[in-house]
């Protein structure tokens, strides 16, 4: 399987590789057509383990590499990785202000973003589609950081990430097909709306892995970027969501099980 990923293209990698955590995201929202409700505790569990899934992700597949990458380099090796991480969150904070949005539970009057007459369903969507985009470009960097030939960037890693996304994209899949249906869309609809919002990690992950075979020497910068925008998504929207309300010690014990399951995965395969 692997010999067989090997041979394809980087960016067609990176493709196939989003397309998969793409598909998990389909996979949850598909949810919709059993049931019209969620369980709130099974809900903010997987929402913790998404982000314990993101949170060892940005460490074990993004920054420690960064920082191997840029040893020998002649500046301090944590530099690459300090700036190109805050420049991921500062850059996450910005689309936050400026992309009309909203997340799943809150009211409409909490719309964040530029104010807009949009409907909240749409709203929804684009809440969730702005927090897909840093794990697409995760994906991609990884594939192709491989592609660029750098010791510390592995094929089984980068495929770990990719598995470690997807999983953890089940349950967003969920957050955002269950309140719509909840709000009287239909199951279709419902559906259609929950797997859109990934759509954009597969192009997330062409980029990602395009910008890495054209401008190798950033990609210490890039691979910082990406750990940064997704540990944004973390403590900006799923720890909260998942710790508001009575479920506080399960949502935590899922952040514990996911970071677990990354780590394992990232240490094992890569």
């Amino acid at each position: 399987m692997l010999e067989t990923i090997q041979n394809l293209n980087p960016v067609l990698q990176a493709l196939l590789a989003t397309l998969f955590t793409w598909s998990l995201t389909a996979l949850g929202a598909a949810g919709v057509f059993l049931t019209r409700t969620m369980n709130k505790k099974l809900l903010d569990t997987m929402l913790g383990f998404a982000a314990g899934v993101m949170i060892a992700a940005s460490f074990w597949s993004l920054l420690a590499p960064a920082i191997e990458m840029s040893e020998g380099s002649g500046a301090p090796p944590w530099l690459p990785a300090v700036i190109g991480f805050l420049a991921g969150g500062a850059f996450l904070w910005g689309i936050d202000r400026l992309l009309p949005h909203l997340h799943p539970g809150a009211s409409t009057n909490r719309a964040e973003g530029i104010k807009t007459s949009w409907q909240r369903s749409v709203l929804l969507v684009l809440a969730i589609t702005l927090h897909n985009f840093p794990e697409g470009l995760a994906v991609g960097v990884a594939f192709g950081a491989v592609a660029a030939g750098l010791p510390s960037a592995t094929l089984t890693g980068a495929v770990a990430l990719a598995i470690g996304i997807g999983i953890q994209n089940f349950p967003e899949g969920l957050a955002v097909s269950m309140p719509l249906r909840g709000e009287g869309l239909s199951r279709l609809k419902s559906f259609f709306f929950g797997q859109l919002s990934a759509l954009v990690e597969p192009v997330a992950g062409v980029l990602g892995a395009a910008a890495v075979l054209l401008m190798q020497p950033i990609l210490p910068y890039v691979l910082s970027f990406a750990a940064g925008a997704m540990i944004y998504v973390v403590v900006e929207d799923l720890i909260p969501e998942s710790q508001h309300g009575a479920n506080a010690d399960v949502a935590t014990v899922g952040a514990m099980m996911g970071f677990a399951a990354m780590m394992t995965l990232d240490v094992a395969l890569g």
